[in-house]
């Protein structure tokens, strides 16, 4: 990535050590310690080697974080709900050897409650690894891949089932300093181990092997991509007794885990509240089909191309997101589509009646190009409109008009539309009037005035919060100018605006920042939310390549998942931890929504300010406690 130390993919500052252990360099170890001479793991404790500390989920934790005391872990959660809190590792000493300051393993066993009930490691409870980006910690990998930060984190992660029973849940997280002790390599690797490294090679030699008749640039790309996996092989603990004095990791025996190891208690509280399947805000998201399409290398159209896309929809439908699919024409005219296959097909059905899907967009002409006849758009109206989903139906046509012929471009396809179907609904983003046919003396009271402009021709009135700047009680004026007894709504969006120190969700920004962009949602009485772009980046011709921000746009902008190969092998969607703050927003409007229901909506926003979370776009806290006292409240005031 563009500024990063190193010259490789995948964008990760340094790389040793890995698996479920971890690795340091030798560098930034400037904490002292009376331990001298030779180090060996299972004779002392880990907590004489590495430092172990916990982080709320609104952290960004960098290599200079600084150690801090340890402390049992309280979180607090509703049924299917998903909690996160981070686990922070440093090393005082050296143990490793060369090359690496030491490694260490992390696990943690299931969270059990005094009636037998439990939340399975694996299942329930994932660990991944937070790794840099653009010197930012951002990605959120697997916990076998290698570091040498001078602070890491752990990502721990607790998906409660809808049917968990409510009570404590207890458990730890064992952390453990091992040595690398030289023996068999063959006998210390699983067969899961085995066929990873299998596969990576094998990618590599998949990588390159295709280059004839390829054009210059996509060879080096090709080669460059092949050898980050190949060093990423090579610097695994599956070798680390060729770069350090010693050997391959000692699994220790169950007693000196016990008696050497950190182990950080986990409490949990599981509350009767069940978070609804069916988000209460709809928030669609932006998928770049174009992106998949040069990056995997699908031609569109294909068999292939059909599971790329449906991988996408499934894997991002669990962060409380409608996602639909994009391509940008000429002058911002966009095709968006949330179902690759047409109405008349099962996978329509599948997709728009799913209950975690609250909103889908429906293409103004065929997708595919197997259907480029005149009367394509009515057929789907047609069927879409006998089925009960027909109410999540939406039409997005056209990103941020300029100009009267823009503005006018949407009227004309609207007008086609509502032919077929007065009751359907035409999204329009926008953050301006018609710049040639001002409709009022001044830029704000002529974007207040789009919605008398555009109507009747859109039904759901998009509008850039950067317009507010941090005047949120203009989003008054806004929705004075909506009807929605004529099923007219106001959702609002960010884009590479507005900046800091306003929410949004690009690199760098605070954790707290990342989640506010949904309190101000809650506050400012939006009823549903646009997101441009999820995969956003520039475009490669393969897989692993190297991840590139696009130009002139704010780092993270447009980008908030990476492809899994850039990091692994694995062919899962990376999230980042922006996305993760996301979900962790959406779920707090579920928490407002319920405290509304119960003492009215403006009671719930007063909790917001009450609790100093949130008052406005340049007024909200930057430290995760008045998280914790929010949710606290609700539950105190809503449990059965």
């Amino acid at each position: 990535m563009d500024g990063n130390s190193q010259n490789t993919a995948p964008p990760v500052e340094g790389v040793a050590g890995g698996g479920t252990a971890y690795g340091w360099s030798h560098d930034g170890l400037h904490t002292s310690t009376s331990i001298k001479g030779s180090i060996d793991p299972s004779e002392v404790p880990s907590a004489d080697l590495v430092h172990v500390w916990c982080m709320p989920s609104t952290a960004n934790v960098g290599p200079q974080e600084l150690p801090r005391d340890l402390e049992p872990i309280n979180l607090l959660a509703a049924r299917n709900e998903r909690e996160s809190v981070q686990i922070a590792l440093r090393p005082k000493v050296s143990w490793g050897g060369s090359g690496i300051a030491g490694l260490v393993q992390v696990h943690c066993n299931d969270l059990c409650s005094t009636s037998g009930d439990r939340l399975v490691v694996g299942q329930e409870l994932t660990m991944r690894r937070v790794v840099l980006v653009l010197g930012v910690p951002d990605a959120l990998v697997p916990l076998d891949l290698p570091v040498s930060q001078e602070t890491t984190a752990v990502w721990l992660s607790i998906n409660v089932p809808s049917t968990q029973a409510p009570g404590q849940y207890e458990g730890d997280v064992i952390i453990t300093a091992i040595k690398t002790d030289a023996g068999s390599l063959a006998q210390c690797l699983s067969k899961a181990e085995k066929h990873k490294l299998y596969t990576e090679l094998r990618s590599c030699l998949d990588i390159v092997e295709p280059i004839e008749e390829k054009p210059l640039e996509e060879m080096v790309e090709r080669v460059k991509s092949a050898r980050t996996s190949i060093r990423r092989v090579l610097l695994s603990p599956s070798f680390s007794e060729f770069f350090s004095d010693n050997g391959q990791v000692d699994m220790m025996d169950e007693d000196a885990i016990s008696n050497l190891s950190v182990r950080v208690k986990l409490h949990l509280t599981v509350w009767d509240f069940i978070i609804p399947a069916t988000p209460s805000l709809p928030a669609v998201f932006g998928i770049s089909d174009t992106v998949i399409e040069d990056r995997f290398g699908v031609e569109h159209g294909t068999d292939e191309w059909y599971e790329a896309l449906d991988q996408h929809f499934q894997w991002l439908l669990q962060y409380r997101i409608s996602p639909y699919f994009c391509r940008w024409g000429d002058s911002m005219r966009v095709l968006t589509y949330t179902c690759p296959w047409p109405a008349n097909h099962p996978k329509s059905d599948e997709y728009f009646s799913d209950p975690r899907l609250v909103a889908y967009a429906v293409p103004y002409r065929a997708v595919s190009g197997s259907d480029a006849s005149k009367d394509y758009l009515q057929k789907e109206i047609e069927i879409l409109r006998t089925k009960t989903h027909w109410k999540k139906a939406y039409f997005y046509l056209w990103d941020e008009p300029l100009n009267l012929e823009q503005y006018n471009s949407i009227r004309t396809m609207a007008s086609e539309i509502h032919s077929f179907a007065p009751d359907a609904r035409v999204l329009t983003t926008y953050y301006c009037g018609p710049s040639d046919a001002p409709l009022a003396p001044s830029a704000f009271d002529a974007f207040v005035k789009v919605p008398s402009f555009l109507r009747p021709h859109t039904q759901i009135y998009c509008t850039s919060e950067w317009v507010l700047g941090n005047r949120e009680d203009l989003a008054k004026d806004i929705i004075a100018e909506i009807q929605p007894e004529n099923g007219e709504e106001w959702w609002t969006y960010v884009c590479l605006g507005p900046s800091d120190p306003h929410p949004n969700w690009h690199l760098g920004m605070r954790g707290t920042q990342h989640r506010a962009v949904f309190w101000r949602v809650w506050k400012e009485g939006g009823t549903g939310f646009l997101y441009w772009g999820a995969n956003c980046y520039e475009k490669a011709s393969v897989p692993s390549a190297e991840i590139r921000f696009r130009r002139g746009l704010p780092p993270g902008d447009g980008v908030l998942f990476y492809p899994g190969e850039v990091f692994s092998c694995s062919h899962q969607p990376v999230a980042s931890v922006r996305l993760e703050r996301i979900l962790s927003g959406l779920q707090d409007i579920e928490y407002l929504k319920l405290y509304a229901s119960r003492y009215g909506r403006n009671e719930a926003t007063a909790l917001l300010e009450k609790t100093g979370l949130y008052l406005g776009p340049e007024r909200y806290t930057l430290e995760h406690m008045p998280v914790d006292i929010m949710r606290g409240e609700i539950f105190t005031a809503c449990r059965t």
